[in-house]
């Protein structure tokens, strides 16, 4: 891992996004509630938020980090029969949070496929990338 000991611990924000694209009548599933695994965006939210607590444990040389704050929401989108998930995470400390960021969207999309996999196997995510970082030495990063 890269030492970070001679950073100065700042206020660091990372936020991500991503999208899953789906048939319309797996999108009426999860707006519904009635998909067979239960509520849907709900579970994946959860999924999210452990995703982010865990980067450290999914990604070699990643450093574990004390995250303050987990935020992710969800967006349905009929016109595209998309839903796009955003999450926030935030700490206090030496190293950004970009990673734990775009784990917490890849991991809330995953669950989206696994929990509605069986009425559409064709879903596809994509789009996943930082919108913006803020804290540390380089500053405000904003796509």
């Amino acid at each position: 891992m890269v030492d970070v000991s001679a950073k100065q611990e700042t206020h660091r924000v990372a936020r991500a996004v991503g999208e899953i694209r789906m048939q319309p009548a797996t999108l009426e599933l999860i707006r519904s509630g009635s998909a067979k695994k239960g509520d849907v965006l709900g579970v994946a939210r959860i999924a999210a938020i452990q995703a982010a607590k865990r980067t450290s444990d999914l990604i070699p040389l990643c450093h574990p980090l004390p995250i303050t704050r987990v935020a992710v929401e969800f967006e349905v989108d009929e016109g595209s029969n998309t839903v796009r998930c955003s999450a926030q995470v935030e700490t206090l400390g030496r190293t950004g949070v970009e990673m734990e960021a775009l784990t917490a969207v890849q991991i809330g999309l995953l669950t989206i496929y696994d929990m509605c996999k069986a009425a559409d196997r064709g879903m596809v995510m994509g789009g996943i990338r930082v919108l913006e970082k803020r804290g540390g030495k380089s500053g405000a990063w904003v796509a």
